[in-house]
């Protein structure tokens, strides 16, 4: 069990930079306990409750909205809500283990206002990587690569809030892990 006072980490990274293969290889590093967002976006096959968000309506979004359950929250790109819960971030904290926090840049910003000293790492890659990533896992539209590429080129542009940026060259995944793994135990002291 960790004593550290803040043993969560926000691992973010545009879409395909592998963050979240990132962190599933973690796992061989730290105990790790995920803090699950919950969303407004509808459960896709293979997903459950809970993994990998909380899937709830937007009415009852909003609703927490106006009862401030929510520590952040934005409105992203695909218009879906997504934030993380007072009661969400009390649990993980609780937990004794490394939280990993998943969010994009806005959350990130967010979150640094909210939990001052909080370790950001951003996990990418050059553009042309992100896009042919993009296009082998979502195999979609080319309107919808459009959206996702202008989005990923505004996501670029934040860099700057992050505390370290692990670039996940193709290939070598193994490698950004062990970077990643270096600056959380660096970051625990």
């Amino acid at each position: 069990m960790l004593k550290k006072k803040n043993n969560i980490f926000i691992i973010s990274g545009p879409s395909g930079s592998g963050q979240d293969s990132v962190i599933e290889g973690l796992k061989k590093y730290f105990p790790l306990e995920r803090v699950v967002t919950t969303t407004t976006r509808p459960m896709r096959p293979g997903e459950k409750p809970g993994q990998p968000y909380y899937f709830i309506a937007l009415n009852e979004f909003l609703k927490r909205i106006k009862e401030k359950k929510f520590l952040e929250y934005a409105k992203e790109y695909n218009g879906n809500y997504y934030g993380v819960t007072r009661e969400e971030m009390a649990r993980v904290k609780r937990g004794g283990k490394i939280g990993i926090w998943k969010i994009e840049y806005q959350g990130v910003m967010a979150a640094k206002k909210l939990i001052p000293g909080i370790i950001a790492i951003c996990i990418n890659a050059p553009l042309k990587v992100l896009i042919d990533r993009i296009k082998k896992r979502d195999k979609a539209s080319a309107e919808y690569l459009a959206a996702r590429t202008k989005y990923t080129k505004e996501w670029l542009k934040h860099l700057g809030i992050y505390d370290y940026v692990v670039i996940n060259e193709q290939g070598k995944l193994d490698q950004t892990i062990e970077k990643t793994a270096k600056i959380i135990k660096k970051c625990l002291g």
